[in-house]
């Protein structure tokens, strides 16, 4: 039988402090990255533990070591192909997977809504399992969530979430991935949100405790995350001994981290709400005077497209920015979760200290 920690502490009544004890000693314990993704979607980094989440990340830094530094070709998606369903615009999930996936070896198929009769001339069901018939796996970049869980449910392939209302997963494994480098690894990190409680927001909410890190969120009033998020981080937190803090003061929420991130403040379906959200915004702009509360090897982040309003030049293109790094890690994490969900290769590079 496996054991599992989080189901141990859910029929055994310790407390906080035994439960921290217990993870000590059981993470002293050899790491067990007996993980199977084969098949899996990837909608939310709820549903991933802690292990599996490392796995994708080592994953990612495999490929990269082997194709991008060692110039090897690695043709694991060879004879695979990909429906990539994309109703808004994109750069940086577009290209990562369009070209991951082909210098695999694979087939990416780029299919709008102008393209093909996603919920127009037919159901989502009905392009669910057309898709599952000629391709392997399914990227979805769409407004509404639940249209993911849809079209999960009637696939017989994986379905990845490119990004949707309520979750960006493929944006914070590069997150991670990127201040694995940085950093050397994630445990302990004290990683600061100041800005809109959107999707890439949640996203961090539900992985960030898995990895050991602490997480600070400065939001304005009524721009606050999902209350069902937040509720379940507050247990994620508790579960993994990390610390929580949720703020509406970006300094408050800036004091001793080593990560500041951001994100727009206007979504893609947001643009008539943008004078009334750049009022509640102000003063959430993070400048050097922000970093002056944060600690001395502090960093920053941006998914991208950034607009001047939420950072500024002096953060943006400083030594302490990492963004194009970011940027570049969107490519090596969506090859590594395909290569997960598609193939039986297991990274070849010592696995990293997380």
């Amino acid at each position: 039988m496996f054991f599992n920690l989080r189901n141990f502490f859910s029929i055994t009544n310790l407390s906080k402090n035994s439960k921290h004890l217990v993870r000590q000693f059981w993470c002293r314990q050899p790491a067990l990255m007996n993980v199977h993704l084969k098949g899996r979607d990837l909608l939310t980094l709820q549903n991933y533990t802690a292990d599996e989440l490392k796995y994708l990340l080592w994953m990612a830094s495999d490929l990269k070591q082997r194709i991008k530094h060692k110039g090897e070709y690695l043709p694991l998606m060879q004879g695979k192909s990909l429906a990539m369903i994309f109703e808004k615009r994109s750069t940086r999930t577009r290209l990562s997977t369009e070209t991951g996936f082909a210098l695999l070896g694979g087939h990416p198929c780029f299919l709008t809504t102008q393209d093909i009769h996603l919920g127009t001339n037919e159901s989502l069901t009905d392009t669910a399992r057309v898709l599952s018939s000629m391709t392997n796996a399914i990227l979805a970049r769409v407004y509404n969530h639940t249209d993911l869980d849809l079209m999960a449910k009637e696939a017989t392939i994986p379905v990845i979430n490119g990004l949707s209302n309520s979750y960006h997963p493929l944006q914070i494994l590069a997150d991670y991935l990127t201040l694995q480098e940085h950093y050397g690894g994630l445990n302990g990190l004290t990683v600061t949100w100041i800005g809109d409680g959107n999707n890439v927001l949640n996203s961090i909410m539900m992985s960030a405790a898995k990895l050991g890190m602490h997480l600070h969120i400065a939001t304005p009033k009524g721009f606050e995350p999902d209350l069902r998020v937040t509720k379940i981080t507050e247990q994620f937190s508790e579960e993994y001994g990390t610390k929580l803090l949720l703020t509406t003061d970006p300094l408050e929420a800036a004091n001793g981290a080593n990560v500041l991130v951001t994100d727009t403040w206007i979504s893609m379906g947001q643009e008539k709400e943008k004078k009334e959200r750049l009022k509640a915004f102000q003063g959430y702009q993070i400048t050097m005077q922000t970093a002056k509360s944060a600690a001395s090897n502090w960093t920053f982040l941006h998914c991208l497209p950034r607009k001047p309003e939420e950072v500024d030049d002096e953060v943006f293109y400083s030594p302490h920015s990492l963004v194009f790094q970011e940027a570049e890690n969107r490519k090596w994490t969506i090859m590594a979760v395909m290569v997960s969900l598609l193939t039986d290769y297991s990274p070849e590079l010592q696995k990293p200290t997380f």
